[in-house]
């Protein structure tokens, strides 16, 4: 049954949401802030990785993704096998009696559809396809809003990709890459819409003071990295991925402070722990600090606290880019590239699985000559990303809750299109 005026919207979240990454916890704040400022009816929970901590950060009931609790740990035992593979079953049977409870889920953001980091088709990408199915089959909307995509080589993870984008209600992507691979896909994109990520819909934070509170010296530089081991196709390279990248950015935090700069080293997932550890063991001066950011919100006010910024995760570049802090990117796919062109900071990117600590010191101090000009930049580039993502709002707003809409437009022209289409 369709929820009428008098009956509340029961809206889903479904991610690896309270799992550790930062990035995929902002654009669900930002979801959450859309649905609380202009659907506050709305009755919302969430199915996702780690359902303690949305429900005490976020203050709504939520479930666990997997029915086996181990299922992102390599199962190299007869009975961790067993299980899950019995998990897939469940799951099916689980994801599809919680999508009938709802009239709408969303996917906030998340690079649900790439594999630019290593991924297995039968973890998350399996979970999206039953997610898209079971909307699917009892015509419930389910929106991927503003996610990324990327083109995948393992078939297997390309054929649950595409077919999940297919059943999809409604899809938009963080940047033009991204719908772009889904076309090469094989996916109609004719009426996707591209849109900033939804982490620009975040509170912008107070320049000079960063997360503990302690006023920021000068000349910081924050430097945020990664447990990086290259992307999906680079399993049988990624050691050698990882030392090259972790030898290259210890090079460049020694080159800073042999030139006296203070040096914050920012994260953006628990794995990247181990990296932090084994800079500041190599790079043993009071100078390197390790913050402590529990949320975007954290990473921002880090950011804005610094001088400037060096960062390898797409989340940290956007919380830098956000805080409107001169930044240099280390790449690893398509979409930090892109997003450092949207933002006019396309020149300063340097590729992760080559980090190179001189040529990259050399376009650090480039980028710093340039400071002031880039600030006045991200400024503009900041503003017209936050009306961007209004339009973004407006169109789900439109796709997802067509009475509110049309309370919002009560005059409609016979023959218009349907904003809700579900593509074969």
């Amino acid at each position: 049954m369709r929820p009428t005026r008098a009956t509340p919207v029961r809206v889903g979240l479904f991610g690896l949401l309270g799992s550790g990454n930062l990035g995929n916890d902002g654009s669900l704040e930002a979801v959450l802030g859309y649905l609380r400022t202009e659907h506050p009816d709305a009755v919302v929970d969430a199915l996702c990785g780690g359902p303690q901590v949305v429900t005490a950060r976020y203050g709504i009931p939520a479930t666990r993704l997997h029915w086996y609790r181990g299922e992102y740990r390599t199962a190299s035992r007869a009975g961790a096998v067993a299980g899950k593979g019995l998990g897939k079953l469940v799951d099916a049977v689980r994801t599809a009696a919680w999508v009938r409870r709802h009239d709408v889920v969303i996917v906030p953001g998340m690079g649900v559809l790439e594999a630019t980091l290593p991924l297995r088709p039968w973890g998350f990408p399996y979970a999206l396809f039953l997610l898209c199915a079971s909307g699917r089959l009892f015509r419930v909307r389910v929106a991927l809003v503003g996610v990324g995509a990327a083109a995948i080589g393992n078939r297997a993870t390309r054929a649950l990709v595409r077919r999940s984008a297919r059943l999809a209600a409604y899809r938009s992507y963080r940047d033009a890459p991204s719908r772009d691979a889904m076309r090469a896909m094989g996916v109609d994109t004719a009426r996707d819409e591209v849109h900033p990520d939804l982490a620009f819909a975040l509170p912008a934070p107070p320049a000079g003071v960063p997360s503990d509170g302690d006023p920021s010296p000068r000349g910081r530089v924050c430097v945020g990295v990664m447990a990086f081991h290259g992307g999906d196709d680079d399993r049988a390279r990624a050691e050698e991925i990882h030392r090259r990248y972790l030898d290259g950015t210890i090079g460049f935090v020694r080159a800073l402070v042999e030139d006296g700069r203070p040096v914050r080293l920012l994260t953006g997932d628990a794995c990247d722990a181990p990296v932090v550890a084994a800079i500041l063991d190599a790079v043993d001066s009071p100078l390197v600090t390790a913050a402590e950011t529990a949320s975007l919100a954290d990473l921002m006010k880090e950011t804005a606290a610094a001088d400037t910024v060096v960062a390898t995760r797409y989340h940290n570049l956007i919380c830098a880019l956000k805080a409107g802090t001169p930044t240099l990117a280390l790449t690893y796919a398509a979409k930090s590239e892109a997003l450092m062109a949207d933002m006019g900071l396309g020149a300063y990117c340097h590729p992760a699985r080559e980090v190179d600590a001189d040529r990259l010191l050399e376009q650090f101090r480039t980028l710093e000559k340039s400071s002031a000009d880039l600030r006045r930049t991200l400024a503009e580039r900041n503003l017209a990303a936050t009306r961007r993502l209004e339009q973004q709002f407006t169109a789900l707003t439109a796709a997802l809750f067509p009475a509110t809409a049309n309370a919002l437009a009560p005059t409609h022209t016979p023959g218009d299109a349907d904003p809700l289409r579900e593509t074969p």
